[in-house]
């Protein structure tokens, strides 16, 4: 009897760690995933940032009305 006790225990131990590593790679891949898109995301910031460092005084004179606009 404690014999087949410990050996469901390991089978419930190890189908606990078979269901955890999935778990471990998926949010491995999540985690690649988010800083792919952050990475992205800083990317376009930098980009926009750059236009108006650069064309600033044109951005605002596109929204200063003129006469009778």
């Amino acid at each position: 009897m404690p014999q087949q006790r410990m050996h469901a225990a390991s089978q419930s131990s190890d189908s606990q760690q078979n269901q955890e590593q999935p778990q471990a790679q998926v949010s491995q891949q999540q985690q690649n995933t988010t800083a792919e898109q952050v990475d992205a995301l800083d990317a376009i910031l930098d980009d926009i940032s750059t236009v108006l460092e650069t064309n600033a005084q044109e951005y605002v004179d596109s929204f200063v009305q003129k006469g009778g606009q």
